[in-house]
């Protein structure tokens, strides 16, 4: 099977980069798939600085090896339909997947060039091509206050038709219950499947305490900062924490959002010099672990959400505490996935302090929380994740076939047929499925061999069930039981 995955890809610094790698990661590990990453085209960022607070250089980002990368557009361009359009003709891929949220082509101060991204994979349905979409977040969830949007109405309207030409794919999949359950009933749309975000590795690491609290006790927040993930409240409760845990030290992760160039560098420079505070600004991949694997407690310090958290189930991977604003969006996911987490209320920096100090003097507490993070991390890995996506793929893929040999036969009948004589009609038509029987038991065999029951309701429209658990069955039988 030949994928086009269509995304910000490493070492690119946009959004979702981080997510796409993982994806292809375990792509690249089935030796039935043929991927091909379209990407962006590589650029300086001003947002996405380094420790030091310098942006990262074209000539500093070197390719990921062992990964087919085609960089074939560009951010904020209106062209950038036609390129992937172009380029995924000459391919001729089985499936185009796309891996979005609504900024992925463009910042908001740019709607034109966004909205022309975002009709990409209805464009690409049009020419033929099966595609589907990870869309990340939907509009009618997301605060665009928060998120420093202007002119909220204009850009609400022009939001849903946004959605419903991201509708137009073939299939779209969302990651959180109520993402679903919203574009089921305010869209009525029938192809929409939920799906998992999954943790990043193969196989999560275990937590290594003789690495936690030694010589002191990591707070770590990660993410992308400046709209609705903010520092603010987190540096108000850090010395907090430190007038009752005096060992604690607060990590801050991560590049600027890309429509908020230098706003963890303002904050770092308003604290005061003899905080243990260290700010590393974007997070390469291969210093991840060893960022997680010494870490006390993640912290999300948002003021708003727009979906599933990714440093969330990176927490989980590495068997690591959970602290997080108590936002709708976070919350079900933490139910949803089954994640141990403490709730603080949004801007309450006292509470914050709270539920941190309350973790970081209770051992036998972060041991708990730890252990019940890597045991949901064991359920979702990015390799079950990736599995179920692929075979709703091979499902498509032999529906499809399905269906031709079916029209194959009507074609061949209707050619043969003449409507007066009704009783030819039907010895015809025994005679036709006695010449294609041939196809037909092909036809079963390649069923079978995608694991797939032609006596069961895997060949059921699902019409807008659980699509990605319903016809993999989800490991996490908790996540599904909630679910549904």
């Amino acid at each position: 099977m030949r994928i086009c995955l269509v995304a910000t890809f490493p070492p690119s610094g946009r959004q979702l980069n981080e997510y796409a790698f993982h994806i292809a990661r375990e792509l690249q590990r089935n030796s039935d798939v043929e991927l091909i990453i379209l990407a962006d085209e590589l650029t300086e960022y001003a947002f996405a600085t380094d420790k030091n607070g310098k942006p990262l250089k074209v000539d500093q980002q070197q390719e990921l090896p062992g990964f087919n990368v085609i960089r074939c557009w560009k951010f904020g361009s209106l062209a950038t339909p036609v390129r992937l359009l172009q380029t995924i003709r000459k391919l001729k891929p089985d499936v185009v997947w796309f891996n979005l949220v609504f900024s992925s082509f463009a910042t908001p101060e740019r709607p034109f060039a966004a909205f022309a991204g975002l009709t990409t994979p209805a464009l690409t349905r049009a020419a033929g091509f099966y595609t589907h979409i990870t869309l990340h977040h939907i509009i009618e969830h997301v605060d665009f206050a928060a998120a420093g949007v202007k002119l909220e109405r204009l850009f609400r309207f022009g939001t849903e038709l946004t959605t419903r030409a991201l509708l137009r794919a073939n299939s779209v999949s969302v990651l959180l219950p109520h993402y679903h359950r919203t574009l089921m009933t305010k869209y009525a749309a029938q192809n929409v499947l939920l799906g998992t975000h999954g943790t990043f590795a193969t196989v999560p690491t275990p937590p290594d305490f003789s690495r936690r609290g030694n010589p002191d006790k990591r707070i770590l927040a990660i993410g992308h900062w400046g709209t609705y993930k903010r520092l603010e409240t987190l540096m108000k409760a850090f010395p907090l924490v430190l007038n009752r845990v005096p060992n604690a030290r607060l990590i801050v992760g991560g590049a600027n959002h890309h429509t908020k160039a230098g706003y963890w560098e303002s904050i770092r420079a308003a604290q005061p010099a003899h905080l243990p505070i260290e700010f590393r600004g974007y997070i390469p991949e291969d210093a991840i672990p060893d960022l997680f694997e010494t870490t006390s407690i993640l912290v999300l310090p948002y003021d708003s959400a727009t979906g599933s958290s990714g440093p969330a189930h990176q927490a989980c991977e590495y068997g690591v505490p959970i602290v997080s604003a108590d936002i709708p969006d976070l919350r079900a996911m933490a139910i949803d996935e089954d994640m141990a987490t403490r709730f603080y209320r949004p801007g309450d920096a006292n509470d914050l302090a709270e539920q941190m100090i309350e973790i970081l003097e209770s051992e036998s507490l972060e041991r708990e929380m730890a252990g019940h993070n890597y045991a949901s991390g064991l359920e979702m890995t990015m390799g079950n994740v990736v599995g179920n996506y692929l075979r709703w793929f091979e499902l498509h893929k032999c529906k499809s076939k399905l269906r031709h040999h079916a029209s194959h036969v009507d074609g061949d009948l209707l050619r043969s047929t003449t409507p007066s004589v009704v009783s030819k009609r039907f010895a015809l038509s025994r005679a036709m499925i006695r010449d294609t029987r041939d196809d037909q038991i092909a036809a079963g065999e390649e069923f079978k061999e995608a694991g797939f029951d032609m006596n069961t309701s895997d060949f059921a429209d699902p019409q807008g069930t659980d699509i990605l658990d319903h016809a993999t069955r989800h490991p996490n039988q908790n996540v599904v039981r909630r679910r549904h």
